[in-house]
């Protein structure tokens, strides 16, 4: 049905976005679970400081974040001067730059919900012989399901809807780096409404279908939780 609507260009932009958000959301986390949780439990003096690097993304322009992850891994950066391969223009450099630029709003709920969880369960848990691993999955887990959904469907939508990063880091390369949001543009470009209409529509009725289910979803956990 959409191969009637979409261009095979256009299509092979969306599962290109749709496979940039999945991956992205995992490594987030993969990465930003255990760094919630230390936020969320730290007395550290530099809690303040990392709580400020994991918020950059939220008030800086994407094409800032963009310019200077784009420095990091181009054939000039450090990476390559090291041995290592140049990552610009590379569906691996897209999941850095977005893994970087949706990092708040994965890390943030998760810490928020980490530091809503009281230690009398954990103690309890504790005295019960339960050891980190077993206190975090049985205890930390289940009382904080609320902000791990708000995380992966935050994480989820803002790496789709991504526009500034993802064009500095990967260009526009059809069926390699281009995006959604790149391909709407290059369709507006060219005074091609029809098919900028098509796709802002999918990712309109995307995002809302996403919120609307993290809502009903954390309606009912509401209900249910004690």
């Amino acid at each position: 049905m959409l191969h009637q609507w979409i261009s095979p260009q256009d299509m092979a932009a969306l599962w290109l976005t749709l496979k940039l958000a999945a991956v992205t959301t995992v490594v987030l986390l993969i990465l930003g679970t255990p760094l919630a949780l230390w936020l969320a439990r730290t007395r550290s003096r530099f809690k303040l400081a990392v709580e400020s690097v994991v918020a950059l993304p939220l008030v800086l322009p994407p094409t800032v974040i963009g310019f200077y992850i784009l420095i990091l891994l181009g054939s000039q950066g450090p990476i390559q001067a090291l041995g290592g391969p140049s990552l610009a223009f590379t569906f691996t450099g897209l999941v850095i730059g977005s893994v970087v630029y949706s990092l708040p709003f994965v890390v943030q709920p998760l810490q928020n919900a980490f530091a809503g969880i009281g230690t009398g369960a954990l103690e309890a848990a504790a005295c019960l012989r339960a050891g980190p691993w077993d206190r975090f999955f049985t205890v930390v887990i289940p009382l904080s399901r609320r902000g791990l959904l708000t995380a992966i469907t935050l994480g989820f939508a803002h790496t789709v809807g991504e526009f500034g990063v993802v064009l500095m880091i990967g260009g526009n390369i059809p069926g390699e780096t281009q995006v959604v949001s790149i391909a709407i543009y290059d369709h507006v470009e060219a005074v091609d409404y029809a098919s900028a209409h098509v796709l802002s529509g999918l990712l309109l009725a995307l995002s809302f279908l996403m919120l609307f289910v993290l809502y009903a979803i954390n309606g009912r956990i509401k209900m249910v939780m004690p």
